[in-house]
């Protein structure tokens, strides 16, 4: 039998009750090596000899993810990745916000057009808690301390949104 990718690393003999040897395969040496490097093999030990049984396949898994996150970025980590993620939300959330302003807009330009201007007054419950205009969504976003995260300050533009 191969000893596993942790006793592999430390350059020991692989032990039949090898904590390690379940979650740390040896054809997987880097998963071992970041693990090590992030946290040490003491400290992954002792982890995992104080957990039950059932829990130390999650917690390698959780040691992997965080040592990789480490690896890849020494500061941040895995709170670097949320932080990112976090900001796509909030853009995406902003940019949200400002096509649904638009197509408010248009519909309400479309039916005002076509029904006189006695309609538009009650267009105005069409969507509720959406903002009616394109500077309304703008003031919106603006008001959510979103500014800057996408350029609604520029005016509506009825562009299509495929070119």
């Amino acid at each position: 039998m191969s000893p596993c990718a942790a006793c592999k690393l430390l350059r020991r003999r692989c032990a039949k009750g090898c904590v390690f040897a379940p979650y740390f395969p040896p054809d997987e040496p880097q998963k071992f090596a970041n693990v090590h490097k992030v946290f040490g093999a003491s400290n992954v030990n002792k982890m995992l000899k104080d957990l039950p049984v059932h829990q130390r396949g999650d917690a390698v898994s959780s040691m992997v993810y965080e040592a990789n996150a480490r690896v890849r970025d020494p500061v941040y980590g895995c709170v670097g990745a949320i932080s990112s993620l976090q900001q796509q939300v909030i853009h995406l959330q902003a940019q949200l916000t400002v096509a649904n302003a638009k197509i408010l807009s248009m519909q309400m330009h479309n039916q005002s057009s076509h029904a006189g201007p006695n309609v538009v007054g009650s267009l105005q419950g069409l969507q509720p808690g959406l903002p009616t205009s394109c500077a309304a969504a703008a003031a919106a976003v603006n008001a959510n301390g979103l500014e800057g995260t996408t350029p609604i300050n520029a005016p509506c533009k009825m562009d299509s949104m495929w070119t």
